[in-house]
């Protein structure tokens, strides 16, 4: 007869989820999470397999969250600065779990022109958002997007490692000046190819 679970997946997920906050991925250990839950590792491994099955639990977990701060940008006018603008909030709130998702080597590398499908699941609806908005071919609006995820991105790791703490008026001025300098270009670009 199996052992009888104690927890349910979920409860072991939360509480993976908060160490994964407050310590980082590296936290989600079975000793560390048993203690988390008042408990030995052992009931852990009534409700998964493994630790690895754990930890890609909590990644989507971890996901969810992030695409809770897209959701949120989609919605704002203009979407897509609001979508930049929350790629940094998240980053902010939630330094470990962007650190987990955006920052960590993992086996799943991709080349270049993939890396924005590979990283956010909302890719499209972010395409959409800039295509709707700016009248952009998709290939522009992706041009637009790649390079205004670069530089979020590198707002967002300067602000987390504590090189430089932003203020969000200070990125949201950053982000229309280099939103501004690349909608100038392939707007001129347009034109030159007609």
């Amino acid at each position: 007869m199996p052992p009888k679970q104690k927890f349910a997946r979920e409860e072991v997920v939360t509480a993976a989820l908060t160490l994964a906050r407050r310590e980082g991925i590296e936290a989600i250990t079975a000793r560390k999470l048993g203690a988390e839950l008042g408990v030995s590792s052992r009931p852990i491994f009534t409700v998964f397999r493994n630790m690895e099955e754990v930890q890609q639990e909590t990644a989507k977990a971890a996901r969810d969250i992030y695409n809770a701060y897209v959701e949120q940008g989609l919605a704002e006018t203009p979407a897509f600065k609001g979508v930049g603008m929350q790629y940094f909030r998240f980053a902010r709130n939630e330094p470990k779990l962007f650190e987990w998702l955006f920052m960590s080597a993992n086996d799943n590398s991709v080349t270049f022109s993939d890396v924005l499908p590979a990283i956010d699941e909302k890719s499209d609806r972010i395409l959409d958002s800039i295509q709707t908005a700016y009248g952009f071919s998709r290939e522009n609006a992706y041009r637009l997007y790649q390079v205004l995820w670069i530089f979020t991105h590198g707002l967002a790791c300067l602000h987390i490692s504590g090189i430089s703490c932003l203020t969000e008026d200070e990125v949201s001025k950053l982000l229309t000046e280099v939103f501004t300098g690349m909608f100038i270009k392939l707007k001129s670009e347009k034109k030159e190819n007609v």
